[in-house]
């Protein structure tokens, strides 16, 4: 096994986007040992991959993912004592830190149950879309846990604001993808099936744009935070001044004067010897 070829789930690279499925279809996609770990390589790896500038989660069969494995996880964790606990946490977390550290955009395509560490990745993703048979939770209360899982304390209000935020990691009760929508969890909504045509076409437009700019987008959206605005306002002017040296301003320029659209370096259809 590589992060590159990972043997518990899908990977797929093609024309810049890099396609993870989750496929344990018959177990809801959910997540063993394994799964974590090769989930936390392959996204480590690819900030490296120059041909990968976007990158989708989806699940197989009837869900996105339904958390850990009630017999391949849970099971064995009673048989753990403090440590070895707290190294599968730890490795739990890996994941998580994995999909907000890596260079390219990550776009969540959510179907069905996505509870539980499901959910919680779904939550590390950019972007969140959904199909209306979606149900989410954070339901680690439920089962005697914390909601403070894998960073889901230090994302979700994020996402939610605070005060949902703090409803749902308490009380762990399960809302559907209209909810999910008006709270403002998901992107995007649409009907039963079509989450991955938009997920598909959300990816082909990131793969399309400037990879350069998108990854110091990302970069900055996760280091600002806990910045004051003055020191986020200079991030920010170093940040563009690093984007306005790279070729791809020139060439939005160049292609804005044209009257076309613009081909930015290493986008699926521009010169190989440059990509």
């Amino acid at each position: 096994m590589t992060a590159l070829s990972p043997k518990s789930f899908q990977l797929e690279l093609a024309r810049g986007v890099a396609a993870i499925t989750l496929d344990r279809p018959t177990r809801l996609n959910s997540l063993t040992f394994e799964v974590y770990g090769e989930l936390a390589e392959t996204f480590e790896a690819l900030s490296s991959v120059r041909e990968a500038r976007v990158i989708t989660i989806a699940g197989a069969g009837r869900g996105f993912c339904s958390g850990g494995d009630q017999d391949d996880i849970i099971a064995e964790l009673f048989a753990r004592d403090t440590r070895g606990l707290l190294d599968f946490t730890r490795a739990t977390g890996r994941l998580i830190a994995a999909i907000r550290t890596v260079r390219h955009p990550v776009i969540a395509s959510i179907h069905g149950a996505c509870v539980g560490a499901g959910a919680v990745i779904a939550s590390a993703c950019d972007l969140r879309i959904a199909d209306r048979t979606a149900k989410f939770g954070f339901v680690f209360p439920k089962v005697g846990l914390s909601g403070a899982d894998m960073g889901a304390s230090y994302l979700l209000p994020r996402i939610v604001g605070l005060g949902r935020a703090s409803e749902l990691l308490f009380f762990g009760d399960l809302f559907d993808a209209e909810e999910a929508l008006r709270i403002g969890f998901v992107n995007q909504l649409v009907e039963p099936g079509a989450h991955r045509a938009l997920t598909a076409e959300w990816a082909e437009r990131l793969a399309a744009g400037p990879a350069f700019a998108n990854g110091i987008t990302k970069e900055m959206i996760e280091k600002e935070h806990g910045m004051a605005l003055a020191q986020a306002i200079e991030a920010e002017a170093q940040a563009q001044a690093i984007c306005m040296a790279h070729p791809d301003f020139r060439t939005a320029h160049d292609a804005w004067k044209q009257k076309k659209p613009p081909v930015f370096e290493g986008a699926p259809g521009s010169d190989p010897e440059h990509a």
